[in-house]
């Protein structure tokens, strides 16, 4: 895949969207590039860890997909682990995405991320940055001067996943700076990928379980897509998928429990439904609908 991103990096005026939206923010940016467009429509950003967990995976997936498929862009800093996550998640539901570098827009980072970024690009969505196109190095302070943009443009924050002492929360220190609302997705007590976001919660962040919660808090109605009729082999299959109600995950001990099956039919329709992907596993012998 070829393509000169550097051709058609433009300097923003102040009367394009972005720049537009984030004059209002404190420490609002001078002077921002971008490749791509960014229109008026309903923007929510994402951020979470690097080193994700495969709940964290489930959760940036779910989240960003329904949002994109409901009308909503998604906005993220194209980093390792639940920026990407997200970012793709929005692309696969035929949505549009945005993504805020650390560096100039001729350098794009992660340099891994390349590919990901021209397809933000091809799918109408946009890169930003309001460093110099030039400037190549992503220098420790770029990265937080990145994250308020990136909370800036989105109408609410959502966080998924961060530990307790992680850089993340910087970024919901913006987004409270800037009157914007904060979403977090709980975690296991017993997880530390989880703790910063178990502690925004207690400290008043709104508890995010379901995206319809998003919608509903900006005023969008959504959009309900004809349901498929899902067929099953026997009654076993039809038992299990039944216990696992929307966007619900449960041990497959719970399930084996509640299903009052045997180990053996347990085990068989289990391996069927993945097969199917009707269900799936994400992690910890945990498991919900696909």
């Amino acid at each position: 895949m070829s393509i000169t991103l550097s051709n058609k990096i433009r300097k923003l005026a102040n009367t394009d969207f972005a720049h537009a939206k984030l004059q209002s923010i404190p420490y609002a940016p001078k002077t921002l590039f971008q490749i791509g467009e960014i229109v008026d429509q309903p923007m929510v950003s994402i951020i979470g860890s690097r080193k994700h967990t495969n709940y964290g995976k489930y959760a940036a997936e779910h989240i960003a997909g329904e949002l994109a498929r409901q009308g909503v862009a998604i906005v993220s800093g194209l980093a390792l682990g639940i920026d990407s996550i997200a970012h793709r998640a929005a692309l696969r539901a035929g949505g549009i995405t945005h993504a805020v570098l650390p560096t100039g827009l001729k350098s794009i980072y992660p340099s891994s991320h390349r590919n990901l970024a021209i397809e933000i690009i091809q799918h109408s969505g946009a890169l930003i940055s309001e460093f110099a196109p030039n400037q190549t190095k992503a220098y420790k302070q770029n990265f937080i001067q990145r994250n308020r943009i990136v909370s800036g443009l989105g109408d609410v924050l959502i966080v998924i996943e961060a530990s307790q002492r992680s850089g993340t929360l910087h970024t919901v220190n913006f987004a409270l700076e800037q009157g914007r609302e904060v979403f977090a997705v709980p975690g296991p007590i017993n997880s530390p990928s989880s703790a910063g976001t178990n502690l925004l919660i207690q400290n008043g962040a709104q508890l995010l379980h379901d995206p319809a919660q998003i919608m509903e808090y900006l005023q969008i109605k959504q959009a309900h897509h004809p349901k498929v009729e899902i067929k099953f082999d026997d009654e076993s299959q039809r038992t299990i998928y039944g216990l696992l109600g929307e966007e619900q995950m449960l041990h497959a001990d719970v399930l084996l429990i509640h299903s009052e099956l045997t180990a053996q039919e347990f085990n068989q329709a289990l391996t069927m439904l993945e097969i199917y992907g009707h269900i799936k596993c994400i992690g910890n012998n945990t498991w919900t609908k696909s």
